[in-house]
């Protein structure tokens, strides 16, 4: 017992954030929601973006899970005001849901889109796809997707993005990054291209990327936080350790808050499927960081620690088989995390071939270390069971 408590202690201490600069906050306008429907969900509040003179609630809308366009729609009225999706989600189909649930606010909220193109010509015809499906005429943030190094920031697609501004079809430039995040923002810095970062931040990498998100923050560019509930695991099966805990005290709610807490992280796009969710997350801005919450994320970590992978790279080309093991854990985390068996299978299953034949079971024994402590054979095996 002495040695799970000393453990705890630890965790509990690591997650504590250091103070940061004070961001600038503005109340919600006057235009909007009427204070009666704000005050039953809590406060919204603003937060300047970067550079880019826009003011973005601090929580946003991740739309990529969403399917019910009525959440999004009470979403903004309520004064939330950044969206963000993507030209692959839910085979395409997310941005035209999105863009009509929109379309009567359009002035009053921000919309980003991503693409996942690797060629300037296959970009500007995601950008044109995805204008046609959002019904609009530009898009407020536009960003390559998934950018897992400063290399895959080629000069040839920010010349596409800064293209595209000029023609009116974004009003900025952006990035989304899952792993290799620190070089990936150096090389957004270093180019003068790009406006806007979505990044993955969460309580799970504890200080390692405050660095990266203040020289974001320093160099004017807008700061977005995903993946901030670490993988959801709203949906733990009855009998695992702390499920009932977890469930019942609002590990996530704790979770979006410890983002909240530093404030050189702009605006945050956590999922929200239903209207409890947003509910919850509506209720968490304002709210304290508390040493309960602090306990909880410890105990939430400690659950987490053998499924949950940080993206940290470390296992980068390690399998002999070729697996791209952070790829398959993140589609993975969204059927046992999220609850989006068919999200993580349509990802898996646009792997190559020569991956998805991959059985991990029959290798004697794993090279790939985890050295946050997943359990690397166990969830690839899961995946394969699961996806193949």
């Amino acid at each position: 017992m002495k040695t799970r408590s000393s453990r705890r202690n630890f965790l509990t201490a690591g997650l504590a954030l250091p103070a940061a600069g004070a961001a600038s906050l503005v109340r919600f306008p006057s235009a909007g929601a009427p204070p009666s429907r704000l005050a039953a969900a809590g406060e919204v509040k603003y937060r300047t973006f970067g550079n880019t003179g826009l003011k973005v609630s601090e929580v946003g809308f991740g739309c990529m899970l969403t399917s019910d366009p009525s959440v999004i729609e009470k979403a903004a009225d309520l004064g939330i005001n950044f969206f963000d999706t993507s030209r692959g989600y839910q085979g395409g189909n997310n941005e035209r849901m999105v863009g009509a649930a929109l379309k009567s606010r359009r002035k009053q909220v921000y919309i980003s889109t991503k693409t996942g193109a690797r060629t300037p010509e296959e970009a500007l015809a995601n950008l044109d796809t995805s204008l046609k499906e959002l019904d609009t005429d530009y898009a407020d943030v536009w960003c390559l997707h998934g950018r897992g190094s400063a290399a895959q920031l080629t000069d040839e697609l920010l010349d596409v993005q800064q293209s595209a501004k000029k023609a009116g079809k974004i009003r900025f430039t952006g990035l989304s990054t899952h792993s290799g995040q620190a070089d990936v923002i150096q090389g957004a810095i270093k180019s003068g291209k790009i406006h806007v970062v979505i990044m993955a931040y969460n309580f799970t990498l504890g200080e390692s990327l405050n660095e990266a998100i203040a020289a974001a923050d320093a160099a004017g560019i807008g700061v977005v936080a995903m993946k901030v509930m670490a993988g959801g695991f709203r949906r733990a099966r009855q009998g695992q350790p702390l499920y009932d805990t977890l469930k019942r005290e609002g590990a996530m709610a704790a979770a979006l808050k410890w983002v909240l807490q530093n404030r050189k992280v702009h605006t945050t796009v956590p999922s929200m499927t239903d209207m409890d969710q947003l509910d919850e997350n509506l209720k968490t801005m304002g709210a304290p960081l508390t040493d309960t919450d602090r306990k909880l994320l410890a105990r939430q970590l400690e659950y987490i620690t053998p499924l949950y992978c940080r993206m940290c790279g470390q296992c980068a080309g390690q399998c002999p088989q070729g697996m791209p093991v952070a790829d398959v854990l993140r589609y993975l985390t969204y059927a046992d995390g999220y609850g989006q068996f068919a999200l993580g299978r349509e990802h898996f299953l646009e792997l190559p071939e020569e991956v998805t034949r991959v059985r991990c079971q029959l290798c004697p024994s794993c090279t790939v270390k985890c050295p946050n402590g997943v359990r690397v054979a166990e969830r690839l095996i899961r995946a394969q069971e699961l996806f193949a």
